[in-house]
């Protein structure tokens, strides 16, 4: 891949001799007409002042890219991960992170050749924004593969394809599947896009209380604010496991969620480097023994064979 700014150089080279020749044309014009001093110095002053301005247009340029073109260029990645899912991703004191997703996001590094992983906090709400400005290399935080998430940025994986159901408070039986959900308060955490497969996939007319993440929107079940969050399964058996005895899954899975590992839009080198070490770490079984690590007690019907990829793009 051509380093950012390659063709910079030749493009500056190329303007000067272009503002050069048209400077040249301007004194021989002004030379044949006997009238062209001012025109050639209005002229003049033009070229100087474009050529002065190339550099700050260079720079932005480079700035605009983010950094460097892919993740393979990196000695240590940055990467974002959920702060409050049990089991996928938690924030501890001292700001150590841990859960499947921070393990899979270090196996990949290490495989890839990174150097070293750094983890920062990335929620629903801010994991694509993150990307963009550059503030992290991927996010690996329970975030599906959609039409809509791939307009925006390239996807690795699925690492994992996980089931869309639903977490209802433990005394809870009336809620046997999402149909139940009809007429029900059902958590609308922010920039997840789980609620639409509720509401516009099934057509279930809910009422959605918003929230900030999924751990509020636990703390809002707990407290009956709301009557069930409806997201991935792997999200809902670390918050199940937690404390068993305040919630239980409703087990009546209704869609197939395939979690991708996201970064820049365009890194496709990074992206197939990436697939290659999720196919590894299925095929030598280190990923059957991270989901047995993280969810082995959960009761969820572990999948540890080779998910089938998106494709980079």
């Amino acid at each position: 891949m051509r380093p950012v700014g390659a063709h910079t150089g030749t493009g500056l080279r190329a303007a000067a001799r272009a503002g050069t020749e048209r400077g040249a044309g301007a004194h021989r014009h002004a030379g044949r007409s006997g009238a062209g001093p001012r025109a050639a110095a209005v002229r003049a002053r033009r070229f100087l002042a474009a050529v002065a301005a190339l550099p700050a247009v260079l720079a932005a340029a480079a700035c605009g890219t983010g950094g460097p073109a892919s993740i393979l260029d990196r000695e240590t990645l940055v990467v974002g991960v959920k702060p409050d899912q049990p089991g996928l991703g938690v924030k501890r004191a001292g700001g150590r992170y841990e859960g499947f997703d921070v393990d899979v996001a270090t196996e990949v590094a290490r495989r890839i050749g990174a150097g070293g992983v750094e983890f920062v906090t990335a929620l629903s709400s801010t994991r694509q924004r993150l990307i963009e400005d550059g503030r992290v290399d991927m996010v690996v935080a329970t975030w599906s593969i959609t039409p809509q998430n791939r307009a925006e940025v390239t996807f690795a994986g699925p690492y994992y394809v996980a089931h869309q159901d639903t977490l209802v408070r433990a005394g809870d039986r009336d809620i046997g599947n999402v149909r139940d959900l009809k007429g029900r308060r059902l958590c609308q955490a922010a920039g997840s896009n789980s609620w639409r497969r509720v509401t516009q996939e099934r057509q279930v007319p809910v009422t959605l209380v918003p929230a900030s993440s999924y751990g509020e929107c636990l703390a809002m079940l707990r407290d009956g604010e709301l009557d069930a969050v409806s997201t991935d399964d792997l999200i809902l058996a670390g918050f199940a496991g937690r404390d068993s005895s305040a919630f239980r899954i409703v087990n009546a899975p209704f869609t197939d969620e395939r979690l991708g590992i996201g970064m820049r839009k365009g890194d496709l080198d990074g992206c197939e480097a990436v697939n290659r070490a999720i196919t590894a770490m299925y095929q030598d079984g280190t990923a059957e023994k991270l989901l047995r690590k993280w969810f082995g007690s959960s009761g969820l019907d572990l999948t540890f064979t080779v998910p089938q990829f998106e494709g980079c793009a």
